[in-house]
């Protein structure tokens, strides 16, 4: 099992200095891979930042972001037209430093909730399908995939579950686009989050991991080896990122509710999941 942390842990956003300072930190830890956001284009170099990865061994991962003002979904031409800009901007940096894919909220963005009936739901996914399906096309000439990540239930109203997650994209071509899970996520709102990722298999494309409270994996109550069987029996088989927050961040730390430390330190929430994940992946 390849392991990965994102630069969220220490800071944001993530910058070509933040990439030259964690990455070799990360290395040393013993990660496989470094997970870069992209708050705005160009935050990052992606040539650049490829070399830094590939002078360490490290591999990439990307997370997509969605701050209020990019939508897919129950917005006006210009607003999706920008969307799908971004969208094709982070497949482009994603396949500069060879990650396989990027993850996130491909929908709406993060806070934005409104009721729906049922009728108005079919209809959101239908809009979501046709505004992804050019974000699609470039995926399939760039080589990465898209995994659009369900959220709990205060930070959308779209996609809580992988259900749902699995019914908009029905018809989406599945060789390149998926779901993104995160297990902060399902632990809100998934009944049986091992049953349900069962239902995923063959279509998960990214997977990132946090305690129950967004702390270090394993300071928690989550059945950490249900979980990892459950990701193999679905066939996944690519990395596993630790995605925290540091309260010190104005922007993501509101986001994310994070109002306390969530261990000793930020080092030490990435190093002591590093350990209890390679524990489990060697019992």
């Amino acid at each position: 099992m390849h392991i990965g942390v994102s630069t969220w842990v220490w800071a944001s956003p993530c910058d070509d200095a933040t990439v030259a300072a964690l990455a070799p930190r990360v290395a040393a830890w013993g990660f496989d891979v470094l997970e870069l956001p992209v708050e705005q284009l160009g935050d990052w170099d992606p040539a650049r930042t490829a070399t830094v990865l590939g002078d360490l061994g490290l591999g990439a991962s990307v997370c997509l972001v969605m701050p209020p003002g990019r939508e897919l979904v129950a917005a006006d031409a210009a607003t999706v037209r920008a969307t799908q800009d971004y969208l094709r901007g982070v497949l482009d940096a994603a396949a500069a430093v060879g990650a396989p894919a990027i993850a996130g909220p491909a929908y709406t963005s993060v806070g934005r909730t409104w009721r729906m009936s049922d009728a108005e739901r079919r209809a959101a996914y239908e809009q979501l399908r046709e505004n992804l399906a050019p974000v699609v096309e470039h995926a399939a000439q760039v080589g990465v995939r898209i995994g659009v990540e369900p959220l709990n239930r205060y930070e959308t109203s779209l996609l809580n579950t992988i259900d749902q997650t699995l019914e908009a994209l029905d018809g989406l071509p599945p060789e390149h686009i998926g779901l993104g899970l995160d297990t902060y996520h399902q632990n809100i709102e998934e009944q049986d989050p091992a049953a349900a990722t069962r239902r995923a298999a063959g279509r998960i494309v990214h997977v990132q991991v946090c305690a129950n409270d967004r702390g270090a994996p394993g300071a928690d109550h989550l059945d950490w080896p249900g979980f990892l069987d459950a990701l193999s029996d679905a066939g996944y088989s690519g990395p596993v990122c630790i995605e925290s927050f540091t309260a010190e961040n104005a922007t993501i730390a509101t986001a994310a509710s994070i109002w306390r430390p969530l261990a000793d330190s930020q080092d030490a929430l990435a190093t002591e999941g590093l350990a209890f994940l390679r524990g489990l992946a060697v019992t």
